[in-house]
């Protein structure tokens, strides 16, 4: 199992030093985290940082978080409201870093 964390781990930081977008994903910044598996978490925040049009992540997105309202109320959950908007960075305009 600590191979595995660590395996993860180094995916993460892998990702990290070449993505643009959030540092990392966690419970913080990524709507129904705790809904998600470990390999859904890695492929979530790969897919995240591989977008080069707003429409293409806005998109994603939207399907994301109703994957997610989905699997909350399923469990008699529900998912906070609001959250990051971490597709802005992809309009066009934008200044990004």
């Amino acid at each position: 199992m600590m191979k595995m964390e660590l395996f993860i781990a180094a995916l993460l930081l892998a990702g990290s030093a070449l993505a643009w977008g959030p540092r990392h994903a966690s419970e913080e910044n990524t709507r129904g985290w705790h809904l998600m598996t470990p390999e859904e978490r890695i492929e979530h925040q790969s897919r995240i940082r591989r977008f080069a049009s707003y429409e293409e992540c806005h998109s994603y997105q939207a399907s994301h978080h109703r994957m997610m309202e989905e699997r909350a109320r399923k469990r008699g959950m529900e998912l906070p409201v609001g959250g990051r908007a971490i597709c802005e960075h992809l309009k066009p305009g934008t200044v990004t870093r």
